[in-house]
């Protein structure tokens, strides 16, 4: 569109994202509440038949009931206190909230300051400054920059699951880290008598780079946030998580220009440096989220004696183990001295296990 004069140049572009908005408003009429919403309601019926539907077995079944009972169970531990208030978003409470809404700041911070947007905004720009190729050449490399990004989104779609949130994330920043200090280096030869060479090659990284990105931290936070905090705190805190996000996406954003004309090459070494950090950063503090229930995930944190990591690590191991993971209302009601009532309602493991 850059060769189209007028309006049309950047009103078309924007028309044609309207059509996918529209697309998202016809198919959410399809999408049932969440069972845990209706339960926060009192609407206990309407929930237990979503549980029903979907897991496709009868409302009595001891699998629907144990899952009913550990929702019950997380919903008064977690409005024990009454209705949530921002006021409290980072209070430490009994299942950790504000905890919980950090990693998700921190998710959303990953997922931008790792460098992605100055390759989503300025790729024309910095194969134009940086690399030293022609402006019709730079916009169509970075058109087929770009369409590396939609490739690799296809990974999570279909494998989220089976790989994880922490492992993608970690080979994700590493591999980012890793591009973003190769395009340092050849580029830093620029010059000299190789320049053209080590400057073309700085260009697959830039390839490499944003197919690494949509494989692995794009779409991990956007899991994540959602999935690691408590249903009282969930709408407040993935608020908290996404102004995050946009927040250091403007900060990148306004910062790129001005150290890629002053730094160069040395610009790439401070994304380096900010991707490596966060290999350890999720190794550390954020545990795996991947094929738990949000209850068991409340546990992680509920868990005064043992940190979440170890804790998911644990849980996924029982997973592997028994074909589920171990029964987690009655530790739960011990760690934090409620109420056990409805734990003892629950079927045990072997009853889970035979069905």
């Amino acid at each position: 569109m850059s060769f189209v004069g007028g309006q049309i140049a950047w009103r078309l572009p924007i028309a044609c994202q309207m059509l996918f908005a529209f697309v998202v408003i016809f198919l959410v009429f399809g999408v049932p509440e969440s069972p845990r919403y209706y339960y926060s309601k009192g609407r206990n019926e309407d929930a237990l038949q979503i549980l029903s539907d979907v897991y496709g077995r009868p409302k009595d079944d001891p699998k629907i009931q144990a899952e009913q009972t550990e929702i019950l169970d997380a919903l008064a531990i977690e409005l024990k206190n009454g209705e949530y208030k921002w006021r409290n978003i980072l209070k430490r409470d009994q299942v950790s909230t504000g905890k919980r809404v950090l990693l998700g700041y921190g998710m959303q911070f990953m997922n931008q300051v790792g460098g992605i947007n100055l390759i989503v905004y300025f790729i024309p720009t910095v194969l134009s400054n940086n690399v030293g190729l022609s402006h019709n050449l730079s916009l169509i490399i970075g058109g087929c920059v770009q369409i590396m990004f939609v490739l690799g989104s296809f990974f999570p779609t279909f494998f989220v699951d089976r790989v994880g949130r922490r492992a993608p994330m970690m080979w994700g920043s590493f591999t980012l880290g890793i591009c973003m200090m190769m395009v340092s280096v050849l580029l830093s030869f620029k010059g000299k008598e190789n320049e053209h060479e080590t400057s073309s090659a700085s260009v697959a990284f830039f390839f490499i780079y944003m197919f690494a990105f949509g494989a692995s931290v794009n779409c991990i936070p956007w899991v994540y946030v959602p999935e690691i905090l408590p249903l009282h705190a969930r709408a407040k805190g993935t608020a908290v998580g996404i102004s995050s996000n946009w927040i250091w996406n403007f900060f990148v954003v306004m910062i790129t220009p001005v150290i890629i004309n002053r730094l160069q090459w040395k610009a790439y070494l401070i994304f380096m440096c900010t991707n490596f950090a966060f290999v350890p950063l999720v190794y550390f503090c954020y545990p795996e989220t991947a094929n738990l229930t949000l209850e068991e995930i409340d546990y992680l944190f509920t868990n005064r004696e043992q940190s979440a990591v170890k804790l998911s690590k644990q849980l996924h191991k029982d997973r592997k183990k028994y074909g589920h993971a171990r029964r987690l209302t009655a530790d739960a009601a011990r760690v934090l001295g409620t109420s056990g009532e409805t734990a003892e309602k629950l079927p045990d493991d072997e009853q889970v296990e035979k069905v």
